[in-house]
């Protein structure tokens, strides 16, 4: 009987299914976008900036907008796997010569909205076959193989390619989850997941998604960085930016339909009410005085777009506790808006007490600093205001307060942010004098300055950088090495992002929306190219570092280099500024105090061969499709992480001794629902997940190395600069 239950109830869910993927296909095919009167303006708008205001403006012409098509094609369907290379060209003649008339007189899109259309009819049938695919065996024994990145691959000659594509895309799937531990039928289950999830996805996807797709597929003609913004993305630009917003101060996440609490952000009023726990889910929301509005199965976007609002009001929610016995348990929870300050991703510090001579130790000090976040227009007096420059001064002050001797300023990961930021940053640790040369479409140059004859921090400096380092972080890592003011320690190159953008309220260009209560997108457009005050620009080539560590990013395809369209390096005149680079003499020695660690030390070899590791992954471009080699593969990889990560917790006994510096409270684990391996979780709001230290970090334990043998090397004044100890600044402006 219990045997006959369980294939009731697997029949049942399968017609489930069945009925699910036929219905959304029906509705997904009836459903019908539209160009609206503000977003034809807004496009019109967009494109009048494009072409009279971009630095790259006179490389585009009306006959490269045929790019678009594919451009946007590929924006929703990266991997290639759902298009078929019949429907590219079928869409280029469809709309290719009418293309920029429409979009740029007409401000119509509609186009965009008939290739989703399309897209969308053929996710639902790929989905429609998965189903019943599923439904049969696989062969995991011949020797077939998958290519994963499919990027640059053509499309699917026609449907019978597209079945056997999806074939072994299947097998690929099922095996890595089989690999999991997971039976085959099993692996059938949460594959199914997957596309069910998938096709409700597909159904979330809303006339502005596409939109905003589109459209910086139009502005990406010109360089890779120009871009359109809808409301709702422009809205979490802002906050990401300023580092704050107004709301409860929770990161939402979704789980099987139900919106779930990832994280209480420390301080804000879900925290200070103790009203909300991590995996407690929201059931519904309501503005106090008005009808709750259920958001189970509801989009995130517009779950959080109904929790935020304006600051002292209040939102009420009911919610199912995550300690709940009863899955019908409700509580009914009133929370007050107000700022949300995310605290998790500002700058910190650390100081690491490294072996000196005679047994004694040196404090060395390290500033973290995840971006280049600023006030901007925030509301309230300034000294509520955060920015970077205020916390890394704070953070010097409390460094120099510990007695450190040298500072590595670490800028990894940091994707840039406010260019005003930037100046400021540097000129904590330089007396005065030009940062950033910023240049215009029309050869204009402008230099931006820093005016403070107060230097925060006058010591010996090292800058850490890495591939991700980009734009505001080149800026300063190529200003401080100019000034020769610190020594740049890294990966090969930071990323190569030499060019300043300018972000646009669309709304204050149209008339009909600055009058109405309508919310509008927003255009980034790069408007200059900036250099550093020797005149050389960082675009491409991004800051060479003076000591270059291994590194597994200089395997991975993420800089300028590696993006469409980029635009080119070159130079313009120097600024005059009162500072050289560091003299030759004392960087060969540093270099060459560096170079023998790395032939000395054990965690040198241990990062190589993570590295050497990483590059033959990268350079494998199929994967087998029978279980058996797979299973090989999987025990040599096992083998291979467990003597790593045995060699890793050996070496992290070697960490230098340490103590964080933080300036607000150190996130709390207990207000943080443990990360999960789901993929269908979309975080929103989410911040630095890895802002402590990492367990061992060559690169930061060398840098320290560095700043030390700087320190060491100032006993002998031959490797002083402009009469002064290296790596120090130039306090009387006369060396």
């Amino acid at each position: 009987m219990l045997l006959r239950s369980s294939r009731l109830r697997r029949h049942a869910s399968l017609a489930l299914l069945a009925l699910l993927a036929f219905a959304l296909s029906a509705f997904g095919s009836d459903r019908k976008f539209v160009t609206s009167a503000t977003l034809g303006k807004e496009v019109r708008t967009m494109v009048q900036l494009l072409e009279g205001a971009h630095y790259n403006r006179d490389s585009v012409r009306s006959a490269d907008y045929r790019n678009v098509i594919a451009d946007y094609m590929d924006a929703l369907d990266g991997q290639r796997l759902f298009f078929l290379a019949g429907d590219l060209a079928e869409f280029e003649g469809r709309y290719t010569r009418n293309l920029y008339w429409n979009i740029s007189k007409l401000g119509n899109i509609d186009a965009a909205y008939d290739i989703f259309g399309t897209y969308e009819q053929r996710v639902t049938s790929r989905i429609n076959w998965i189903f019943g695919a599923l439904e049969r065996d696989f062969d995991f024994a011949n020797e077939d193989f998958y290519r994963t990145d499919r990027r640059k691959l053509p499309h699917a000659a026609d449907a019978a390619a597209a079945d056997a594509l999806w074939e072994q895309r299947l097998k690929y799937e099922l095996i890595s989850e089989m690999l999991n531990g997971k039976a085959e039928t099993d692996a059938k289950q949460v594959v199914r997941k997957r596309y069910e999830r998938m096709l409700k996805n597909l159904l979330d996807i809303e006339g502005g998604d596409l939109a905003e797709l589109f459209l910086s597929s139009i502005a990406r003609l010109y360089d890779p960085h120009s871009s359109y913004l809808s409301a709702d993305t422009f809205e979490d630009f802002g906050i990401q930016m300023k580092l704050e917003l107004v709301g409860i101060g929770a990161v939402l996440g979704i789980e099987d339909d139900y919106c779930v609490i990832k994280e209480i952000v420390a301080g804000g009023p879900a925290d200070l009410s103790g009203q909300l726990r991590p995996n407690d889910r929201i059931i519904s929301v309501a503005q106090v005085g008005g009808e709750p509005v259920e958001v189970i199965g509801m989009k995130l976007r517009k779950i959080v777009t109904m929790i935020r609002g304006q600051k002292e009001s209040q939102v009420k929610l009911v919610v199912q506790p995550a300690d709940a016995i009863d899955a019908s348990s409700r509580r009914e929870v009133i929370i007050t808006r107000d700022t949300v300050k995310l605290n998790s991703a500002r700058a910190h510090a650390s100081i690491h007490r490294l072996p000196g001579a005679d047994g004694a130790t040196v404090a060395l000090g390290v500033i973290t600093l995840p971006s280049f976040y600023g006030p901007a227009d925030s509301e309230g007096p300034e000294a509520e205001q955060t920015s970077a420059t205020q916390d890394v001064a704070r953070l010097i002050g409390k460094l120099k307060a510990a007695g450190v001797e040298g500072i590595v300023l670490d800028l990894r990961r940091n994707g840039g942010g406010f260019l005003s930021e930037a100046t400021r940053v540097t000129g904590l640790f330089i007396n005065q004098g030009p940062v950033v040369q910023v240049k215009n479409y029309a050869g204009e140059i402008q230099v931006d300055t820093d005016d403070s004859a107060t230097i925060a921090y006058e010591g010996p400096l090292a800058v850490l950088v890495d591939r991700f380092s980009a734009s505001a972080s080149e800026i300063v890592a190529g200003a401080l090495q100019n000034y020769g003011r610190a020594i740049v320690v890294g990966d090969s190159s930071t990323h190569g992002k030499g060019t300043v953008q300018s972000l646009v309220e669309l709304r204050n260009w149209v008339q009909q929306a600055s009058r109405a209560p309508v919310r509008t997108g927003a255009t980034k457009i790069t408007v200059q190219k900036y250099y550093l005050p020797s005149g050389a620009s960082t675009q491409v080539k991004g800051v060479v570092p003076d000591i270059v560590l291994p590194s597994i990013e200089d395997y991975l395809p993420i800089g300028e280099a590696d993006l469409p369209r980029a635009l080119v390096w070159d130079e313009i005149p120097p600024s005059y500024f009162d500072g050289e680079p560091l003299d030759p003499k004392l960087l060969d020695r540093l270099r060459q105090n560096s170079a023998e660690r790395r032939n000395q030390l054990e965690e040198f070899a241990y990062l190589q061969r993570n590295v050497d590791w990483f590059r033959d992954r990268q350079e494998q471009k199929s994967v087998s499709l029978n279980l058996e080699q797979r299973k090989a593969q999987q025990e040599f990889a096992k083998a291979f992480r467990e003597e790593m990560n045995a060699l890793r917790t050996r070496l992290a006994q070697a960490n230098f001794p340490h103590e964080e510096i933080r300036l607000t409270p150190k996130p709390n684990a207990a207000l943080r629902a443990p990360l999960t391996d789901d993929e269908g979780d979309e975080l929103e709001l989410s911040t630095d997940e890895t802002d402590a230290l990492a367990v061992v970090d060559v690169h930061l334990r060398e840098s320290l190395r560095v700043v030390h043998d700087a320190i060491t090397l100032a006993q002998n004044r031959q490797y002083w600069v402009s009469n002064r100890p290296p790596l120090t600044a130039r306090l009387d402006g006369k060396g």
